[in-house]
C-alpha cells in the first residue's frame, strides 16, 4: 500500500481507495499553510490517479480538525500583507481555491470524522458529499461571535443545511451541533459507535467503488452542476469578498482586539 507522509498529511493509497489523513494531532489537526497545500497536492494525485475510484479524508488524534492556526502564522497573509496592506487574495489563495478544489473533485469523496470539527474544519467535515462521523462527533463555527468575522472565507453552509433558518442559527449563535443533530439536520449521512467508524467508512468506500470510475464521476458531475445552478461556486468567491471587507473595518478591529485582551477561548465568547 503505497504512503507518502507530507506535512501534517498522510496520503494512502489502496487498490481503488485513497486516504487523506490530517496528521497535526499535537495541535488539534489545525489548518496550517502546509496541510491546506498538501491536502490539495492529493487530491491532485487522487484525481489523475485512474485506479482511484473514492477518496477518505479523515484525521488522526483526538479529533478530525479544529479549524485555521491563528492568523499570523500564514506567510501568505504576511507577504500580501507587506506589499498591499489587506488580507485578501492570500486568504482565497488559502480557503476559498481549497474549498473549490475539494467541491468540484470529480470522485466521490468521504469525510470520516470523530471528535471536534470545527470553523474550517467543518469545511472537510461537511462539504463532502459523504460524512460519516462517530457519536462523539460535534461542528462549530464559531466565527461569527467568537472573532467578529461573517463566517469562513468561504460560507457553504446554506448549501448544507438547505436550510434558511438553520443556517442562520448555525452561524448567527457558534451553534454547537452533536452527531446526532448534524444526523437530523441532514448534514451527515449516518452516526455509528467510535469502534464502528473506520470499518463503516472502509466498507461504504468499497461499496461505492464497485462501479465504474466513468460512472461514478458523471454521478459526481450532476450532483455538482445542481448546486454550481444554484450559485454556490459564485457564493464561494462572494464571501471571501466580504470576509476581507469586513476585516479592515475599524468597528471589526476594535471587536477582535477586546476579545484577545480577555484572553478567552472562543466557546467561552459564544
Amino acid at each position: 500500500m503505497p504512503t507518502q507522509t507530507f506535512e501534517h498529511v498522510i496520503y494512502e493509497k489502496d487498490g481503488h481507495i485513497a486516504r487523506i489523513i490530517l496528521n497535526n494531532p499535537d495541535a488539534a489537526n489545525a489548518q496550517t499553510s502546509e496541510m491546506v497545500h498538501n491536502v490539495n497536492k492529493c487530491l491532485d494525485d487522487a484525481q489523475y490517479d485512474y485506479e482511484i475510484k473514492v477518496v477518505i479524508i479523515k484525521g488522526n488524534g483526538k479529533g478530525f480538525c479544529s479549524g485555521h492556526v491563528p492568523t499570523g502564522a500564514y506567510p501568505e497573509f504576511a507577504a500580501e500583507m507587506e506589499a498591499a496592506g489587506k488580507v485578501w487574495r492570500s486568504a482565497a489563495q488559502l480557503f476559498l481555491w481549497p474549498v473549490l478544489k475539494l467541491w468540484e473533485f470529480p470522485k466521490p469523496v468521504i469525510a470520516q470524522v470523530h471528535g471536534y470539527a470545527i470553523g474550517g474544519g467543518t469545511t472537510w467535515a461537511l462539504l463532502p458529499e459523504i460524512t460519516v462521523c462517530s457519536e462523539d462527533a460535534w461542528f462549530q463555527m464559531p466565527l461569527v461571535p467568537g472573532f467578529g468575522l461573517p463566517g469562513a472565507e468561504t460560507a457553504f453552509e446554506p448549501w448544507v443545511f438547505m436550510n434558511y433558518k438553520r443556517a442562520a442559527e448555525y452561524l448567527y449563535t457558534a451553534q454547537k451541533l452533536s452527531a446526532q443533530e448534524a444526523l437530523e439536520f441532514g448534514l451527515v449521512n449516518r452516526v455509528v459507535p467510535a469502534d464502528e467508524l473506520e470499518a463503516t467508512v472502509e466498507e461504504l468506500a468499497a461499496k461505492i467503488a464497485k462501479a465504474p470510475l466513468i460512472t461514478l464521476q458523471a454521478t459526481k458531475s450532476g450532483i455538482i452542476r445542481a448546486w454550481e445552478g444554484m450559485g454556490f461556486r459564485v457564493h464561494q468567491q462572494s464571501t471571501n469578498d466580504l470576509q476581507a471587507m469586513v476585516t479592515g473595518s475599524k468597528e471589526f478591529q476594535q471587536f477582535l482586539a477586546d476579545l484577545m485582551s480577555k484572553s478567552s477561548k472562543p466557546s467561552e465568547r459564544a
